[in-house]
């Protein structure tokens, strides 16, 4: 059942959840919250109660309630329980040996899904001929076929490899910068109209009340592929990114501490171990596609709603401060899934440390289920986690003023570590940008994504399958 976000859920997805830092260290010291006010269209918005997963260890089901959660934290040894999990079947999924790039690409994109972008396509660039005064170009289209839309996406792809000036350069017979294989594949009138045309959702039948109404089922079936190609490792990350779009969308973000700045969030879960993207979110506003988790806010119906297929599994989970919460690790540990991140100092439920303390120093406070940390490097830093005991480790680091090693919280190491793969996904994006100036967000949207199953979904598939078949993790890094 849809309803209204409040004034502080859309607080915390406008302005808390952007802040991105420039390093792992910085990511855990962004503890305080700044004031803030909701533009004047917003401003009416109503305050409403929240209590979500049912009291067995299973996963969170639609419309559960959950409890509040009151620790009572002592100075005691905080032992974390033992989390049974099975990782048999974990990695790639599928009867492929040696899969070609081809193949991997048609696991997620497959022919039914291609056949559905034929059939919008066809239907709407005869939409287009018949309501066009002067047909111009549209008078020479030609129903486009399953092979056609094919490789048209090859050659999106590939314009991301090979980057010129403007789309027409593709084209060029200047010998300077001539590139012979987009000109085999398509002419340029073919190719324009092809994306001219392209198309993802009937508009007879659409539900214009839904954002995403343009892509939804196209990108539906894109995440169904993402989830059963891949069963994940132990750890697991939940991440926001930021895809570039600089047109009117209503849903667009402006976030200026990312590279891109201007763009559509996603909220993103991924594989720990190799980066893999098992689940995505659109935010959309206040009808963002998530199941409403009363008693957890925006951010932690976030982490259910994306964590759904994987709850009861043993699973450890690493998120950042926008996220983490007492109550939100306590349901996690009730549906058998452990949880480490960064947290405000200021959220409901965390206890009372000591107000100064010396650079490297840390406080411990436990309950029976968690463990709280806040520990002072350059500022302070407070976690929670599920995962681990009050123990200080080496961190392989010298302290240049006493030549000693630096010593830190365990979790603080691992949440370092683990979250350090965050930023892989957008990494690989930024080496190869296929993105061109549309007035159609949506076809961005769907070429992004595509791109983004060439980058995520063939390079991993490829190297997952090659280590399967027992060749090094330097071989694989090499073939991917």
């Amino acid at each position: 059942m849809e309803r209204k976000l409040t004034r502080d859920e859309i607080l915390d997805i406008l302005f808390d959840s952007d802040a991105e830092s420039s390093s792992d260290s910085d990511r855990q010291l962004s503890d305080s919250d700044e004031e803030t006010h909701l533009p004047e269209n917003l401003s009416a918005c109503e305050r409403s109660e929240a209590p979500a997963i049912p009291d067995n260890a299973g996963p969170a089901s639609e419309g559960a309630v959950v409890e509040d959660f009151h620790p009572t934290w002592t100075s005691d040894p905080f032992s974390p329980p033992d989390m049974d999990f099975d990782n048999t079947t974990t990695g790639v999924q599928g009867s492929l040996t040696n899969p070609s790039e081809a193949e991997c690409f048609r696991l997620f994109m497959n022919e039914q899904l291609a056949e559905q972008v034929v059939e919008e396509t066809n239907r709407y660039a005869h939409q287009l001929k018949e309501s066009a005064t002067i047909p111009g170009k549209l008078a020479k289209w030609s129903k486009t076929t399953v092979n056609e839309i094919y490789t048209f996406l090859a050659a999106v792809i590939l314009m991301g490899l090979v980057r010129k000036r403007s789309l027409k350069d593709y084209w060029s017979t200047d010998p300077i910068i001539q590139t012979s294989f987009f000109s085999n594949l398509f002419s340029l009138d073919r190719f324009q109209l092809l994306l001219r045309a392209l198309h993802f959702a009937n508009n007879a039948t659409a539900n214009f009340r839904d954002p995403l109404n343009k892509i939804r089922s196209v990108f539906t079936s894109l995440m169904a592929a993402f989830g059963q190609m891949f069963i994940p490792h132990r750890d697991l990350y939940i991440d926001e990114s930021l895809l570039l779009w600089k047109g009117r969308l209503r849903f667009r973000q402006y976030i200026p501490s990312k590279r891109k700045r201007f763009g559509i969030k996603l909220f993103m879960l991924c594989d720990g171990l190799t980066g893999y993207v098992l689940n995505v979110i659109v935010y959309t506003g206040s009808s963002t596609d998530i199941t409403h988790t009363p008693g957890l806010g925006v951010s932690g119906s976030v982490v259910l709603t994306l964590l759904k297929p994987y709850l009861g599994r043993g699973h450890t989970l690493y998120v950042d401060n926008w996220y983490t919460s007492p109550s939100l690790l306590h349901n996690l540990l009730r549906a058998k899934t452990e949880a480490c991140g960064t947290v405000r100092a200021n959220r409901k439920g965390m206890p009372h440390f000591r107000n100064k303390m010396s650079s490297g120093e840390a406080d411990f406070k436990s309950c029976e289920e968690m463990l709280a940390v806040k520990w002072h490097d350059k500022r302070d830093v407070h976690m929670l986690t599920t995962v681990h005991s009050a123990e200080m480790s080496p961190s392989g680091m010298i302290d240049h003023i006493t030549g000693d090693e630096k010593i830190k919280p365990q979790c603080v190491l691992d949440y370092n570590k683990k979250m350090g793969a965050v930023d892989k996904v957008d990494m690989m994006d930024s080496f190869v940008g296929c993105t061109r100036k549309t007035l159609k967000w949506w076809v961005d949207a769907l070429l992004l994504t595509t791109h983004f199953v060439s980058l995520l979904g063939i390079s991993r598939m490829r190297s997952l399958q090659l280590s399967n078949r027992g060749r090094t993790h330097a071989d694989t890094a090499r073939s991917a």
